[in-house]
């Protein structure tokens, strides 16, 4: 395993970003990762890392390069200060779902630019704040983005111009989202709306609401991680690439 920073030229800006690529020469199949809103951190290197120990060069951009040099506290003191939104919500300002599709074509461009990369299709996949990003997309982007996966996504179907599900009749993508059971940011109301979206656009996918598993379950530095349901997750995203990656 292989890990290089490199800078992405975006149309806002300077995104610095992780390439993670497992052992030997490639090519492999690459896949973007969206971040959660805690910033860039040893935890999604890590996620980069396992995606590349199975296979994949993972692609990690730091989502928040709008902002500048920014500093966070660790997940532990963000969820415990009791000032979630006022520490990240300045962050969270300077991106989301439109945003982080209309920048995914400097990091497809970039993809496209390297020798290790098999093929010209990508999967995606995004966590909290990132989840609604991987689904913007896979249907900005419908002919290279072949699987979209969402962990804990949060406004997932509402009434935004750029809510995700609206772009649903564009995706070409094998989907997977899976959302926790008591989730504010991601309702029953909403996982119903999705899913009817899904529906109507055709889609091959599937919606799951996690029994047990609150907002974050998949992180490892979250107070709230659960191991057995991460690992679930895991499972459900590497079989997807694997089904339309190879």
């Amino acid at each position: 395993m292989a890990q290089e920073q490199v800078t992405i030229h975006t149309a806002d800006g300077d995104c610095p970003t992780y390439v993670v690529t497992p052992e030997g020469t490639g090519p492999w199949p690459a896949v973007i990762i969206y971040m959660d809103a805690l910033g860039m951190r040893p935890a999604l290197l890590d996620i980069a890392t396992r995606l590349a120990d199975n296979g994949y060069l993972a692609l990690l951009p730091d989502l928040f390069y709008r902002s500048g040099e920014y500093h966070i506290p660790t997940p532990t003191e963000v969820f415990a200060s009791g000032e979630f939104m006022k520490i990240i919500g300045p962050l969270m300002a300077v991106t989301g779902p439109d945003k982080a599709a209309a920048d995914t074509r400097a990091y497809l461009d970039y993809l496209d630019t390297r020798s290790d990369v098999k093929g010209g299709k990508v999967g995606v996949v995004g966590f909290c704040m990132g989840g609604g990003m991987a689904l913007a997309t896979a249907g900005t982007y419908p002919d290279r983005v072949a699987a979209a996966a969402s962990y804990h996504g949060g406004n997932l179907a509402t009434d935004q111009p750029n809510s995700p599900h609206l772009l649903a009749p564009q995706i070409k993508a094998e989907v997977y989202v899976a959302g926790a059971d008591n989730d504010h940011s991601y309702t029953p109301e909403m996982h119903e709306r999705l899913k009817a979206a899904f529906d109507a656009a055709g889609l091959t996918y599937r919606a799951e609401i996690y029994p047990g598993a609150l907002h974050g379950w998949m992180k490892p530095d979250f107070p709230i991680y659960d191991k057995a349901s991460a690992e679930r997750g895991w499972k459900e995203m590497l079989d997807l690439f694997s089904r339309n990656l190879g």
